[in-house]
Formats: structure tokens, C-alpha cells, sequence
């Protein structure tokens, strides 16, 4: 695997470069997935990858729900979330009786 920042050939299980210490991984700004170097789209939530790549470090930690802090606006937001309708017999009743 060829450094992305010298272009020294590195072994393929190599985190950094043995010439320059730079990454050989960058992850998504979208959702942190680690991406190989020179994938264009996210393996796991599908965003280009394009110029707003970050080099990963073993230190960084992202939250799946939490978007990374960019200086440019959003235009659209893809999230998964979970909605819960409930409806409880005789609830309507009941509340008229009690205080508010």
C-alpha cells in the first residue's frame, strides 16, 4: 500500500507510514468509519469521501449519532430513528378527573 502523503510502499497491515508517520487510514466525516486510502464513497453509510477526509488516529472517537463538526452548512441529514405510539385504554377519562 503506497503512502498517501510520500508515496513510500508500506505493508498492508501498516498504520502509518515508515517513511513520513503519516496515517494510512482516514475515516468518514460523516459517520467516523475508518476508510482505506483512495475510497471514494463510505463503506458503511454510503457519503463521498472526497476532499473532507480526516487521517484517523488511534486516539479519535466519534459518535454515531453525533456529526462531526464541520465548517460548512449541511444540506441534507440522513439519521435512523426509532418512534413509539402508544395508546392506553381509558387514559383520556381518567386524566379529565385529576389535576393538571
Amino acid at each position: 500500500m503506497d503512502c498517501p502523503s510520500c508515496g513510500t510502499t508500506n505493508t498492508a497491515t501498516a498504520k502509518f507510514c515508515v517513511e513520513c508517520g503519516t496515517a494510512m487510514a482516514t475515516t468518514c466525516p460523516s459517520c467516523g468509519t475508518t476508510a482505506a486510502p483512495g475510497t471514494k464513497f463510505c463503506a458503511e453509510c454510503g457519503a463521498g469521501l472526497g476532499t473532507g477526509m480526516a487521517p484517523a488516529t488511534p486516539t479519535a472517537t466519534t459518535s454515531a449519532t453525533t456529526p462531526p463538526a464541520t465548517s460548512e452548512a449541511a444540506v441534507a441529514e440522513r439519521r435512523l430513528v426509532s418512534v413509539l405510539f402508544a395508546d392506553l385504554v381509558g387514559f383520556t377519562t381518567l386524566s379529565e378527573n385529576r389535576d393538571p
